[in-house]
């Protein structure tokens, strides 16, 4: 029998994955075979918290350089995250997986505000917890939301679910002869300024020494492989080995 490496996890999911192949909005088929990523390790006994992003809905990064204050222009795409954190829960528990949402912003109707010891008691209980609204502030990614959750749940690993196999030396999309690297330091990602989470969520991560494994989230049985401690994707540690 398959024991997990983990016993709890964050999976940062970017709401481009979300978009699927129309490039904007939600599609169907992709929250499907999201949740049953999700189940998956669920089934294993793995204790699961879920960072979404809201780019497939708004970008307040683009939306800033457009004009539009910085401040509400994050605030919206906070919003963008709630919708997308509701969607990801219809689709769990219409499968059997019991989830919780947790908003940075109150939103009382929706979901329950973020209380940490109270998302702790949830994930003990095997339930899925969905954090939305970032960090609940202006100029903060939800990158950076995925790192400061991940540390305050006491997550043993931040797995970032991308639409590529790892990190790359150069967009493996333009650069088909980049090279993937397998391991990485923390360090290194931001001395070459690899695009990979903002430097704000990686210098948490390297201050706590919280590791971060980059992998493709659309092959189906990546997540579970991951947690049963295969080697994909790109591990990222606070130094080299």
């Amino acid at each position: 029998m398959n024991v997990p490496k983990y016993r709890r996890i964050l999976l940062k999911i970017s709401g481009e994955i979300l978009a699927g192949e129309q490039g904007y909005g939600i599609q169907p088929g992709v929250l499907d075979s999201l949740a049953d990523e999700i189940g998956s390790v669920v089934s294993l006994g793995v204790e699961v918290a879920v960072v979404i992003g809201g780019g497939n809905i708004f970008r307040g990064i683009a939306a800033s350089a457009n004009g539009m204050e910085r401040a509400s222009a994050d605030y919206m795409g906070m919003l963008a995250t709630m919708l997308n954190a509701l969607a990801l829960q219809n689709t769990l528990e219409r499968k059997g997986i019991t989830t919780r949402v947790q908003s940075a912003i109150e939103m009382r109707q929706l979901a329950e505000g973020y209380i940490r010891r109270r998302a702790i008691r949830h994930l003990e209980k095997k339930r899925v917890v969905i954090f939305a609204g970032g960090t609940g502030n202006p100029y903060f990614s939800t990158d950076t939301a995925a790192a400061l959750r991940a540390m305050e749940i006491g997550a043993q690993v931040i797995m970032k679910g991308t639409k590529v196999d790892g990190i790359y030396e150069a967009d493996p999309v333009t650069h088909p002869q980049a090279k993937m690297f397998a391991e990485l330091p923390f360090l290194s990602i931001l001395n070459k300024n690899l695009k990979v989470m903002d430097s704000t969520a990686i210098t948490l991560c390297m201050d706590n020494n919280l590791p971060l494994i980059v992998f493709n989230l659309k092959e189906a049985g990546n997540l579970k492989r991951l947690v049963q401690g295969d080697k994909i994707g790109t591990l990222v540690t606070a130094a080299s080995r």
